[in-house]
């Protein structure tokens, strides 16, 4: 009797089309990791080290796909418009469930997204040219006030642009000007189109020796720039670790999440990432969905105060 109940249960998901979620096991073919910048950035690296964890785990492949566009908004929505079901993932950067949907420029909201888990703060910095006669922000600021200073960045509406905007705020001084750029790397300080720039250590690595950091947007001093001034040391007010994470379509099943983040996090423990970490100046770390969330809600608070202030 038992027998022709089992039976005729799974008759019945079949025929209303359930028997496919109950009885599959996830991964049942390859997945898709959307990282919606250009290659080559800490982030990227960190993200192909999971998806051949996942490969490498579940025998289904994994491929990372760049996506750029929009300061990153383009592959985010690539990915919150795709099926709930783990074959899309997306790994998103602080500005993507924060800033950009305080200032409402995004066709999603805080609710077509889960975060499966947080892995990394970026090593973030103010660069200038190695022979640029400021050391920190308080000798730009006073520079500033009788030349001109360029300065390139990864977006107004990103946390970082803002936070620079402030720190000339408190320090009494404008930028002549300020550019937006998908990436600045060693080529927008050589070829002049700045004078200082946003940017992370993953992107100047390869002129290390000819430039200087003038603050570091991070919550310890950067190992590839330990002498670098953080930017909390030279401004008042909130500033915010850059970090990034695994995000999901809303709805995804929770065991779909708990599987991602179990190779997430032992993905961030292996010897590769420690590698990339000790390069890069990275924080690598693991933390799981339910204290990042309670992290993205605090940030999300202290970033609409900080955008509160923006003036274009």
């Amino acid at each position: 009797m038992k027998n022709f109940l089992n039976g005729a249960l799974v008759a019945l998901m079949a025929t209303t089309g359930m028997v496919g979620n109950v009885l599959a096991e996830y991964p049942e073919r390859p997945i898709t990791i959307i990282e919606p910048w250009p290659p080559g950035d800490v982030d990227d690296q960190l993200v192909r080290v999971i998806a051949e964890e996942f490969t490498k785990q579940t025998g289904v492949p994994a491929k990372v796909v760049n996506r750029p566009g929009g300061y990153g908004v383009e592959g985010a929505q690539s990915v919150l418009t795709s099926a709930a079901d783990g074959y899309t993932i997306g790994n998103f950067l602080i500005d993507i469930p924060t800033s950009y949907i305080v200032q409402g420029i995004t066709p999603f909201g805080r609710g077509d997204m889960e975060v499966v888990g947080l892995n990394m703060n970026f090593p973030f910095i103010l660069a200038a040219k190695k022979d640029a006669p400021y050391n920190n922000l308080a000798e730009l600021a006073e520079y500033a006030k009788k030349n001109p200073v360029k300065l390139a960045h990864f977006g107004f509406e990103t946390i970082p642009a803002q936070q620079t905007f402030e720190a000339a705020r408190q320090l009494g001084f404008k930028f002549s000007t300020e550019t937006g750029y998908d990436v600045t790397d060693c080529t927008t300080l050589a070829n002049g189109d700045a004078d200082v720039m946003n940017s992370t250590v993953g992107l100047v690595l390869a002129c290390k020796d000819d430039i200087k950091v003038i603050a570091a947007y991070t919550e310890k001093p950067i190992s590839v720039f330990p002498e670098a001034p953080l930017l909390r040391d030279q401004i008042t007010g909130p500033t915010f670790a850059l970090w990034s994470g695994i995000f999901v379509p809303k709805g995804t099943p929770q065991e779909v999440k708990d599987k991602l983040a179990a190779i997430a996090e032992k993905a961030m423990m292996s010897e590769q990432v420690k590698q990339i970490a000790a390069t890069s100046g990275a924080e690598v770390y693991w933390q799981g969905s339910a204290d990042a969330q309670a992290r993205i809600d605090k940030d999300f608070e202290a970033v609409k105060d900080l955008f509160s202030k923006m003036k274009k």
